[in-house]
């Protein structure tokens, strides 16, 4: 019998109702291992009420319980951190060190939470005028929902809610229906941790759920990380109901190298930015831009290490790439590689046939690397979203930053440079929200914040760091004015003197 992956709603799980299901596969066989119960509208609304409820007091719960439960829960994600990344590997695919690193990024945003009584501290003004004092603080919104990617099942919803709960706010997580039981397993170790039932809940589905967390009138805000169409769309829907909206989109992340670069340093990190994870990740470099006569010897360098990227199952330790999430995305990347030719581009590496012994029916794609790509073809205006690699050929460091700055998305970016004034031109003049000097894939830490500019970003905060939190409160003033007890009214004794 297929195992079936149920809702978490009110701090149990809660067995689908709609009577729809969506298959979860194992990339690394292509058999379908699981089924997720995809909601219904109603079911949407019981997740939220559940929520609802539990703001009631979660809300005006101290800053102490909060706190004291988040560092239960650390501790839990800490033990269980093999357990969290096996469901990954087994329903993503990536490898264990991999799903591993995934569940370390994770854990410190929950760490970020575990400090918020120094991040929700006000503000205080006195006597702004006569005996008038001015306060500012920081409350919680309500429900909030976050709406994750298939590509980091734990970090990502683990880069919403520790902080929207931290703050107060009660949560509903829809994870990817393609690789739901990570989301699970993150609610279950909250419970047992101490979280109240309803403050955080996980309802699986498609587009059904998603509209319905978008129109609930309950719902105060909606995070969100996917493509930048859908992430257009959550903003356009979510701001029209008049929530809030943090909806961060795709990428096509740019890696300047200049002539004076190491090029074994640049050559190392172009691989493991374009390739880990099997490229499925926001922040991958899938475009390098080499500047002046280096570009025949860079390219070299990049191909002599792709050749050696052992791929495999994400739970032989031999791996280092697995597959790709389903086979049709599959089949759409290797679309990009097969037309690339055409499109004027040199096909260094062609990893479209690859398959791996023993495990036919995976979802497997070799390692591609294209060089001398236009600016015109489809390999790099779209977000490939896998293991492809685009060289581009510029004579001069002015050509090279206009041609990015020139792409309709900003979300990451890299310079490669012993040139300290160098860098600090790029890292002035680039328009990308992260930049990276000699760092191929600039995710911030915890307490800074991650997210794009332009079509890589709609909303106005980006996620977690101050800008999380800020997105998860909203600002109160006070100014306040009391008489002096000296001038209390004839007749009331406050204890004071009358001739001081």
């Amino acid at each position: 019998m297929t195992k079936t992956v149920n809702h978490w709603i009110g701090g149990k799980t809660v067995e689908g109702t709609s009577g729809k299901y969506g298959p979860v596969t194992d990339p690394a066989t292509g058999a379908v291992t699981t089924q997720v119960a995809l909601a219904s509208k109603e079911e949407v609304d019981a997740a939220v009420a559940a929520a609802k409820a539990a703001y009631a007091t979660w809300g005006t719960s101290s800053l102490a319980q909060r706190t004291t439960v988040l560092f239960r829960y650390r501790a839990l994600l800490d033990a269980h951190r093999d357990d969290i990344a096996a469901l990954i590997t087994a329903e993503h695919g990536k490898v264990h060190s991999d799903a591993l690193g995934e569940v370390a990024r994770g854990l410190e945003i929950v760490e970020l939470a575990c400090g918020i009584t120094t991040q929700l501290k006000g503000e205080l003004s006195t006597q702004v005028s006569n005996r008038v004092d001015v306060s500012s603080i920081r409350q919680s919104l309500g429900v909030v929902a976050g709406i994750t990617p298939f590509n980091f099942p734990a970090m990502v919803p683990m880069w919403m809610f520790p902080l929207a709960i931290a703050c107060g706010n009660t949560f509903v997580l829809k994870p990817s229906e393609k690789d739901p039981s990570a989301a699970n397993l993150l609610a279950e170790l909250a419970s047992e941790a101490g979280l109240p039932d309803g403050v955080l809940n996980v309802l699986h589905g498609d587009k059904i759920a998603v509209d319905g967390l978008l129109n609930h009138p309950d719902v105060a805000a909606v995070s969100f990380v996917g493509s930048t169409p859908i992430a257009r769309y959550i903003h356009a829907t979510a701001s029209a109901n008049g929530k809030r909206v943090q909806a961060l989109g795709g990428a096509k992340n740019h890696m300047l190298v200049l002539p004076d670069a190491d090029l074994d340093a640049a050559a190392d990190a172009a691989v493991s930015a374009a390739y880990g994870s099997a490229g499925e990740r926001c922040m991958a470099i899938s475009a390098v831009v080499a500047v002046g006569a280096i570009g025949d010897e860079l390219v070299a360098k990049i191909r002599e290490r792709a050749e050696k990227i052992t791929i495999g199952p994400g739970n032989d330790p031999a791996s280092e790439m697995g597959p790709l999430i389903t086979a049709a995305h599959r089949d759409k990347v290797a679309s990009y590689v097969t037309g690339a030719a055409a499109q004027g581009a040199e096909v260094v590496l062609d990893g479209t046939g690859h398959t791996v012994e023993g495990f036919e029916d995976g979802h497997w794609i070799g390692l591609s690397l294209l060089d001398k790509v236009s600016t015109d073809s489809d390999a790099y205006k779209d977000e490939i979203f896998g293991p492809v690699l685009c060289v581009l050929r510029v004579e001069t460091y002015e050509d090279g930053v206009a041609l990015m700055n020139a792409s309709p998305f900003g979300n990451g970016t890299a310079i490669f440079t012993r040139d300290g004034g160098a860098a600090r031109r790029f890292q002035l003049e680039i328009e990308a929200g992260m930049v990276g000097v000699n760092v191929p894939i600039p995710v911030p830490v915890g307490y800074h914040s991650f997210g794009g500019w332009k079509d890589s970003l709609f909303g106005d905060h980006h996620i977690y760091g101050n800008d999380g939190v800020h997105f998860y409160t909203r600002g109160k003033v006070t100014t306040t004015r009391w008489p002096d007890p000296a001038d209390a009214p004839a007749g009331v004794d406050l204890g004071f003197p009358r001739n001081h």
